[in-house]
């Protein structure tokens, strides 16, 4: 239980690489793979969960290969929000930015097709915002994969 079956650099190593790759994987699936999750997305996530640990841990089940493991990923999840926190340029590769969907009452059909936002989706945050399609200002994909959307001012 206490000794492990590999070298601690290996597993440090291991979850590093790991970490890397399904972060970028993560980017590279756009906005709405880590927006609002649908009983689909929960169900992604927990099977890369699933596959992901045993790459990590190899074949050490060891009490201290789990915890050296967990110890580098949240290690590298405080490096992360670190760097994001003070570099611009960071915050938009990790991140990303908003995304604009729609301005003065329209909707960017391409946009909204290319980042996978459905109709259903930017009619829910309109109602949300109290706002009809014609008082929409701008209608934002934010990094989060949250819509947000700004009515026009009442002058």
């Amino acid at each position: 239980m206490f000794n492990l079956d590999l070298p601690a650099a290996e597993l440090v190593l291991r979850a590093a690489m790991v970490y890397g790759l399904l972060l970028a994987l993560m980017r590279v699936s756009g906005k709405r793979t880590v927006g609002q999750f649908t009983p689909f997305d929960l169900l992604v996530v927990m099977l890369v969960s699933e596959a992901a640990g045993p790459s990590m841990t190899g074949k050490d089940q060891s009490l201290w290969g789990g915890l050296i493991v967990c110890l580098v990923l949240i290690g590298l999840n405080i490096l992360v929000g670190i760097l994001t926190a003070r570099f611009r340029m960071a915050e938009k590769l990790l991140e990303g930015e908003a995304i604009l969907l729609g301005r003065n009452g329209h909707v960017f059909d391409t946009v909204r097709k290319r980042h996978r936002v459905s109709e259903n989706d930017v009619e829910r945050a309109l109602r949300e915002a109290d706002c009809e399609k014609e008082e929409m200002r701008y209608l934002f994909l934010e990094a989060d994969g949250s819509l947000s959307v700004q009515k026009h001012r009442e002058d």
